[in-house]
């Protein structure tokens, strides 16, 4: 009976990141295209203001929705250093580290949101402040989140470098193409964050670097989610 549930592990820690890296993928997207692009215009503090209070529980949602991917984030670091410990148990430690870093300066980011709808609807700091000092404010918070986050994705590419590496040399444990997709996905996130810092004219690339990420980021992390889902019975082969 023992040896029975010893076998059959692998395969449900398979089913539990697949459906992790699923649903965080879900919820990311609902949260960062359908809130935060939506909701928040650059450079315009008081239009995004306007659209936050008007869309307040819309707002709420992608706040949430990201907590969850938070703890989504922390399950999904130590399911993967299961799977990948019998390939090379220190460089799965590693990645798993590089995930729970990304997840706690993420975590700290975001947190800049929950002073946001405060100062928007607080009657009490309209007596300090004028209207237009509190939208300024709020666009400081955003940014605030903002620059947490690519400082963040620095640290989940080189997750993804690690993890793809893995893959790479597992001799089949994992295919190895979704480990090149995770590798090249990790250049576009460091690559892209870099340019954010270094590039005063980030926003007349923006499209270029978008895709840079977004292509690979989407084959290599979706395919690993699927794949571990459907075919993470493989797992089981490598003992």
């Amino acid at each position: 009976m023992t040896n029975r549930n010893t076998e059959a592990s692998p395969l449900f820690y398979s089913r539990v990141a697949g459906l992790g890296l699923l649903l965080m993928a879900i919820l990311a997207m609902f949260s960062n295209f359908s809130v935060i692009e939506r909701l928040i215009i650059p450079d315009d503090a008081a239009t995004t203001a306007n659209n936050i209070i008007a869309n307040e529980m819309l707002f709420r949602s992608g706040f949430i929705s990201f907590v969850i991917v938070l703890i989504l984030d922390v399950l999904v670091a130590w399911v993967l250093y299961v799977l990948l410990k019998p390939v090379n148990k220190n460089l799965a430690m590693l990645a798993a580290c590089f995930r729970l870093v990304y997840t706690a300066i993420f975590g700290i980011a975001l947190s800049n949101f929950l002073n946001v709808l405060p100062l928007l609807s607080g009657a009490e700091y309209l007596t300090v402040f004028t209207t237009d000092q509190l939208q300024a404010q709020v666009m400081l918070l955003i940014n605030a989140f903002n620059n947490g986050w690519l400082i963040g994705l620095v640290f989940f590419g080189c997750h993804l470098l690690v993890v793809g590496y893995v893959i790479v040399k597992s001799g089949g444990y994992l295919p190895r193409i979704i480990g090149l997709f995770l590798i090249i996905a990790s250049a576009g996130y460091v690559i892209d964050s870099i340019a954010h810092f270094l590039l005063p004219n980030y926003t007349d690339y923006k499209t270029i670097f978008l895709l840079i990420v977004a292509v690979p980021g989407v084959i290599g992390e979706l395919s690993l989610a699927f794949w571990l889902l459907i075919k993470g019975v493989k797992v089981q082969q490598k003992q």
